[in-house]
């Protein structure tokens, strides 16, 4: 069983327990109370120089990084032959998986860093919000927009890691009372998100518990 180090409110952490869940995989959980420095613990160092979550853990194998735990999760765990058993996630095929990782770079590089840039600050410094970067994540939803105009899901018909890693962030964003309603397509997604997603409602309950962080 693989362990997790983790902490409810992070969308990341939340993105690989989705994911966990639907490839049918068990996760052992700890909780890292980073408020408290517990990511700068000696022994979480020893497993994560980076003392950063979420840290996924499977034998000798320690990741870092949320969206290769995503890759690894599929690619560890889902056959590829038989019934649905999540293959779809993250498809083998070359061309639909350069789409699938296309929007997860996205994710990482462009929505989720906008998303701290706006939110953060306000989150744990109490700052007012700043215009600029609002606008500069919102440019960031109309993208995710453009891209749901395309397809049902992000890359393609059917969900896979990229939508889950970005429902998670998005979750948090309609926590903090972002209004979806200006974006049709995103706000089309959300809702099937919320209805079809494994571990969903765990999410949403994780998004909250980041409005207590400071």
């Amino acid at each position: 069983m693989p362990d997790l180090y983790y902490l409810p409110g992070s969308a990341p952490c939340r993105a690989v327990q989705m994911v966990a869940q639907a490839v049918g995989v068990s996760l052992q959980l700890h909780y890292l109370d980073l408020m408290a420095g517990a990511h700068r613990s000696d022994e979480f160092t020893r497993i994560n120089p980076q003392r950063s979550i979420p840290t996924l853990v499977d034998g000798s194998l320690a990741l870092c990084e949320s969206r290769a735990a995503l890759m690894y999760l599929c690619d560890r765990y889902v056959k590829e032959e038989g019934g649905d058993d999540g293959a779809s996630l993250y498809p083998r095929d070359i061309i639909a998986r350069a789409t699938v990782n296309q929007r997860l770079f996205f994710d990482a590089c462009t929505f989720y860093p906008r998303f701290t840039e706006f939110y953060h600050p306000q989150v744990f410094g109490r700052a007012a919000p700043d215009g600029k970067k609002r606008a500069s994540f919102e440019r960031a939803v109309e993208l995710l927009n453009t891209f749901l105009g395309e397809s049902e899901f992000v890359a393609g018909p059917n969900m896979t890691i990229a939508d889950i890693s970005l429902f998670a962030t998005v979750t948090t964003a309609c926590v903090l009372k972002f209004d979806l309603q200006p974006y049709a397509n995103v706000k089309r997604w959300y809702d099937r998100m919320l209805e079809t997603c494994p571990g969903a409602q765990m999410n949403v309950q994780g998004a909250k518990e980041f409005l207590t962080y400071k």
